[in-house]
Formats: C-alpha cells, structure tokens, sequence
C-alpha cells in the first residue's frame, strides 16, 4: 500500500474502462476512478484486492460540479497515468432524440473529457513527465446515421487527442487515443440501441481492448486501434465517400435494424 504511483481513470465502474483500472492495479498503481454510477463503488472493491489503494468517485463528469468533484478528489497529487475513457452514446435519429439526453452525451465526450485534460494534463506538463490515454474510437472516422452526434464526439477526440499529443511533445508528457470499435460492454444498452444491428452484433472484448489501449500508452505510441477488422474498416474509410458510409452507418444504426436481413 505504500506504493506512490498513482493512475487516474474516468468512466472505470465496467467495460474497457473498468478493464483498464485492472491492468493499473496489477502493475501497482494505487488508483482514483470515477463514473456516474454506484457500480464504480464495488469496482473499487474489486480492484482492492490487488494490494493498491483505491478511491471512488462517483459523479457525472457531464456537470462542472463532477469534474471539480474528480480533480478536487486528485487533490495535489502527481499523475503518473491519466485515462480519459468516460463516454456515453444515443441512438435515434438526431431530431427525434430528447435534446438533455444529447446534451449529455456532448458533455461527457467532450467538454468534461477536455476539461479534465485541460486541468489534470497542465499537472503533468509542470511535472515534467506522465502518460494520458484518451478512449476515442473509429465512430470518428465515419459520419454516424442514427447516431450522429456520438460520432462527431468521437472525432473531436480522435483529433484532438493527436493535436494535444504534439503540442506536448516538448514536456514529458505522452499523449495516445485507443481507437476501438464496437465493444461487449453496457454502451448500447444505456445508448438505447439494442433493436439495431450494432447493437446486437458480436463485439470485441472489452479486456483486449484495454490491454491493446495500455501497452500501446505504455509504449508512448500516438494512437492504436483495436482488432484487425476494425483497422481495415478504418482504411477502408479513408477511400470511401462520406455518404458511402453514411449509408453503411444507417444499416447498423438504424431502429429496429436488429430484425432485418
């Protein structure tokens, strides 16, 4: 328990994110992780069980309040590993969609991620060294029918996080996003897209998935993208027209897509 390292995840209570924590606690990193949830709480006892130190901080890092609520719990500790991974998506066509549930999602994905980043990643530029892994994904490379304003989040992230990266490069600090694809964990559950195709499709694990995200920090890389159909899905996008694979996007995405051929 004396163990001074210390590693910051956001959006750890399941999935790739609750993966990553795991992965921290097993190389001795005592821990602060945050979700919206409860669950972050029994995750937190989990990950204990590793011999680390870990705190929970439950709060919605959508609302200035949650973020401060994070960083006020960091307190004037040293990061040493800072993931970024709390993300929430929607389903539906934009128009049809509640604009608090769109709202949100925007909040999360972006301005709670870059304020935490803004804040927490300034520590570490002062400090002189650290690594920050930001959970983009390869939405962002394809325009999102019936799930637009997720996609547009994820490729504010995938860019934004490459841009950090090389204005950081002078500091100490590195800076890598872990693309992934579509991910065995609540997300389209809480997405509200479980009648889609994507929704019920088989999905990546979200421990390969994590562990593909850490070494790849670990390693000091730019980005990484998880599993070997998912790097050919994004080449592919590079050649293909923006409304090619809008129209792809709206066979997995669209309501009820779950029950069609």
């Amino acid at each position: 328990m004396t163990n001074a390292k210390l590693a910051v995840v956001t959006g750890a209570s399941s999935g790739i994110g609750r993966e990553l924590a795991k992965l921290c606690a097993k190389d001795g990193y005592n821990l602060v992780i945050a979700a919206d949830e409860p669950a972050v709480q029994q995750a937190a006892e989990a990950l204990a069980s590793h011999d680390v130190t870990v705190e929970a901080v439950e709060a919605d890092l959508a609302s200035v309040e949650g973020v401060d609520q994070l960083i006020a719990r960091v307190g004037d500790r040293d990061i040493d590993l800072l993931f970024l991974n709390a993300g929430r998506g929607l389903g539906d066509g934009f128009l049809d969609q509640d604009w608090q549930k769109v709202r949100r999602v925007i909040d999360t994905n972006i301005t709670g991620t870059v304020s935490l980043a803004h804040e927490l990643g300034a520590r570490m530029a002062r400090r002189g060294r650290g690594r920050i892994l930001f959970t983009g994904s390869i939405a962002g490379f394809m325009p999102g029918t019936f799930q637009a304003v997720y996609n547009g989040t994820k490729a504010f992230i995938d860019s934004f996080s490459i841009a950090l990266r090389h204005e950081m490069r002078d500091t100490g600090v590195t800076v890598t996003v872990l693309m992934p694809g579509a991910t065995q964990t609540r997300f389209f559950e809480r997405a509200e897209m479980m009648d889609t195709k994507v929704g019920t499709d088989e999905k990546d694990d979200p421990a390969d998935v994590a562990r593909t995200g850490y070494e790849a920090m670990m390693a000091g890389e730019e980005q990484v993208i998880s599993g070997w159909k998912n790097k050919l899905q994004v080449a592919a996008a590079h050649i293909t027209p923006a409304g090619t694979l809008a129209e792809q996007h709206r066979k997995m995405a669209e309501p009820g897509s779950a029950s069609r051929d």
